[in-house]
């Protein structure tokens, strides 16, 4: 009979985020995009290392990061991005989605407005900030400047009350970025923890798409990995209580909603399990613990 595995500490996303320096120049469009995938796969490997406890490879790593710029960086080209890494604005396919009750929206406008989280926020500017829909709160690892608190979710304080939880929260392009599958299964089953119970949205207009998570993923994560498809993305939204709203499929991008139905008290687990072989695929995957 084995010994049960030592359960380790969750870590936080700072510990796999790339050091910052100073913001540079602005760079071309294939450069942009040859730089966050070059941070993308330095980061993966820093994730093996530190999960090998292998400090010396982390520290060349490191130094292989700060050398293309570090977080600063990749954020600078990722608000470039807003026409590469991320499409355009993204928070756009929110707000067409939530056209259709945008007269149920504006009624709650003022001190009654619904509550927004962004998680990797870039821009005070974006669609859902200047709709009005809003009561916006902005999160990031490393602020790009006034209105964006410099804040890791994975760290941030539970809700105490009511009021501290939100009707909807914002992870575009955030999961991916996160190198460890396991602490991408922790970051979902944590949005729970932040979001309004179901039960307490009394607009029937509303339930259709709140309380919710507004999720984008580069396509190849579903379309291309050889850990995750669609369909098995949407078995672990399901257990966690959420049902799919919204689809959107680009060619670069892939954007959901997910709508919070029901309350979740057991713990389901998805482990890493090969789905598609092949030498081209990539390997994007979430794990859920149950413990």
């Amino acid at each position: 009979m084995t010994a049960a595995k030592k359960k380790q500490p969750m870590r936080s996303l700072a510990s796999t985020r790339p050091p910052t320096l100073k913001k540079q120049k602005s760079i071309s469009r294939k450069a942009t995009k040859s730089l966050i995938n070059s941070l993308h796969l330095l980061e993966k490997k820093k994730a093996q290392a530190i999960a090998r406890g292998d400090h010396a490879a982390q520290t060349a790593i490191d130094a292989e990061i700060a050398g293309l710029g570090g977080l600063e960086r990749y954020q600078q080209a990722s608000l470039q991005g807003q026409r590469v890494d991320r499409g355009g604005d993204s928070s756009r396919v929110l707000m067409e989605w939530l056209q259709p009750i945008s007269a149920t929206l504006k009624e709650f406008q003022g001190n009654g407005r619904l509550r927004m989280l962004e998680v990797g926020a870039l821009s005070v500017t974006n669609e859902c900030s200047k709709s009005g829909h809003f009561d916006m709160e902005r999160i990031d690892l490393n602020s790009q400047g006034e209105g964006i608190l410099q804040q890791d979710f994975m760290e941030r304080p539970l809700p105490k009350s009511r009021a501290e939880v939100f009707d909807i929260i914002s992870l575009s392009l955030v999961l991916n970025f996160v190198p460890d599958a396991a602490i991408r299964g922790e970051m979902l089953r944590r949005t729970l923890e932040f979001l309004k119970d179901p039960n307490d949205i009394e607009s029937q207009d509303l339930k259709t798409s709140f309380p919710s998570l507004f999720m984008v993923l580069p396509a190849p994560c579903v379309t291309n990995s050889r850990y995750m498809d669609e369909e098995l993305l949407g078995s672990i939204m399901t257990s966690l209580g959420y049902v799919r709203t919204h689809r959107k499929l680009t060619q670069r991008l892939v954007y959901y909603l997910w709508t919070r139905k029901h309350l979740v008290l057991q713990k389901p687990s998805f482990k890493k399990t090969e789905l598609r072989p092949g030498g081209s695929r990539n390997n994007f995957s979430v794990i859920l613990r149950n413990a």
